[in-house]
């Protein structure tokens, strides 16, 4: 009987569910190091840290089922490797395409659907057939039904209501942290001592060329460590998940959140397995329906939601750019330099991305999104941005994120208004105007926030493409009775403090 085939893993398919199922667990693993992968763009050095480990650790706790093999390209590692190859659909349109091209010169034999989703793309494009919108709390509210999550015997919500968001949105506590156990945190090995090494050579080559501080390690990159991650949040923190988690506090990085889209997104954690396990912590009565629900929403509803978009709306979508937004990322941003920033909220969200490579979900949103779409930032760039600086971010997570949600560049397929905010906002979600040289209550002088300034600048500059959003009315209302309005334009127009 013949050997079957080997199984080529990428990166961010490092998870049991990939490769040890009865259908693969008596398969060879292939994993290959692309330097091109690596070397084309500026990723921040703790994700490529992140990626490299994780590789490094499924190889070692596979043994002699596991080949590493480096190559310059994908291309070249399977030619050296000799042998076809399964392998899953992977993450992005560029690897999609190339699998695709392999698979018809024989190379790859056959393309699995990715287990690292719940739904597959075939019953996501039953689900999108003769839609004219796609609204992320419809697909929910079907993902709840068709895998039978948070529901009473009747079929009927848990507790009468589909979504409790409402209830998760407290500013914060009056306090400069949150009065919860602190997160999981990795110890470090010696296999991440050798990544270091190595990450430090290929610099010093010029091989890579990173952004961001390296280490220490702060997320999972095994399954045992996934999974210790993941019972740790549930046991210890999914209680106190919900009320504050779109709250922001200077000293408090972590707050509640779950930090569980690092292991998610390399594919370490069964999203489902994650779901359930959620789900009998409420059923249990050891966490609130509330902050469940919240949790569930963002795994089985956003996460999902943002993949299959990435798909359905094709690779031309990032390029997407209705607002006509031009203007290229300073080199503040693209450098992650935090210290030449003023604004509190700015520069604690941007230093998050210079030391961790990560900020929580308003921070992107609310703060890095909401500067960058009121200052015209090309969404396209930023797009790239986010993908590269953030551990989590890969090519299928951003565009909807970014494009649609963020940065309101496809005209409203995502989100059906822009998520532009002024310093109130800010100054009612945390805790950093009170020290900020700059006043959310002021929008000309030198003490103006550029938030808030920003928020009048960016409705002027787009009003008569927005005029024609019912949601966008009363904003557009208030613009005309400003009777400032050409000095805070005039003065956004020349900022460069920020």
């Amino acid at each position: 009987m013949n050997a079957p085939h080997a199984l080529w893993l990428f990166s961010d398919q490092l998870g049991p569910h990939f490769h040890s199922t009865p259908e693969h667990r008596d398969r060879e693993v292939l994993l290959i190091r692309s330097a091109a992968a690596f070397g084309r763009r500026r990723f921040h050095r703790q994700k490529l840290h992140l990626i490299e480990t994780g590789m490094r650790r499924l190889a070692a706790d596979l043994g002699g089922r596991a080949r590493i093999v480096d190559a310059p390209t994908y291309t070249e590692g399977l030619r050296r490797f000799g042998k076809p190859v399964v392998v899953h659909e992977p993450g992005s349109h560029a690897a999609d395409a190339l699998v695709r091209r392999l698979h018809d010169e024989g190379v790859v034999a056959e393309v699995m659907p990715t287990p690292g989703f719940v739904l597959s793309r075939q019953e996501f494009a039953s689900w999108a057939a003769g839609r004219h919108r796609f609204l992320m709390e419809d697909f929910y509210r079907d993902q709840r039904r068709r895998f039978g999550v948070l529901l009473d015997l009747d079929g009927h919500p848990a507790g009468g209501k589909w979504n409790y968001d409402h209830e998760n949105r407290r500013p914060p506590p009056g306090r400069s942290t949150l009065p919860v156990p602190p997160p999981w945190l990795p110890r470090e090995d010696v296999i991440d001592e050798r990544v270091r090494a190595d990450l430090d050579q290929a610099e010093r080559d010029g091989a890579i060329h990173p952004v961001g501080v390296d280490g220490p390690r702060q997320f999972a990159v095994s399954r045992s460590e996934a999974t210790s991650a993941l019972r740790r949040f549930l046991d210890l923190r999914l209680p106190t998940f919900g009320p504050h988690q779109d709250a922001m506090l200077h000293a408090d990085w972590a707050m509640s959140h779950a930090l569980l889209s690092v292991p998610l997104n390399l594919g370490l954690l069964d999203p489902l397995d994650v779901v359930r396990k959620a789900e009998e912590r409420y059923r249990d009565g050891t966490a609130p329906l509330a902050g469940v629900e919240g949790f569930v929403r963002q795994i089985l509803g956003w996460r999902e939601w943002v993949w299959h978009l990435y798909w359905h709306l094709g690779p031309d979508y990032p390029r997407r750019n209705e607002l006509q937004a031009r203007t290229k990322l300073p080199r503040w941003w693209r450098e992650l330099d935090a210290d030449q920033v003023e604004a509190a909220c700015l520069r604690t969200a941007m230093a998050g991305v210079r030391d961790r490579g990560y900020a929580h979900h308003i921070e992107r949103l609310m703060v890095l999104g909401n500067h960058a779409l009121q200052r015209g930032y090309d969404p396209a760039e930023l797009t790239g941005w986010f993908a590269t600086a953030f551990v989590d971010g890969f090519p299928w997570v951003m565009p909807a994120n970014v494009i649609g949600m963020s940065q309101y560049a496809d005209g409203g397929v995502v989100a059906t208004k822009p998520y532009a905010a002024g310093g109130a906002y800010i100054n009612r979600m945390s805790d950093h105007c009170g020290g900020c040289v700059f006043d959310p209550k002021k929008r000309v002088g030198e003490t103006a926030c550029p938030f808030t300034a920003g928020y009048w600048a960016f409705l002027d500059r787009n009003a008569e493409r927005l005029r024609g959003n019912p949601r966008m009315r009363q904003p557009l209302n208030g613009l005309g009775r400003l009777s400032d309005l050409t000095d805070v334009v005039a003065q956004e127009r020349e900022r460069r403090r920020f």
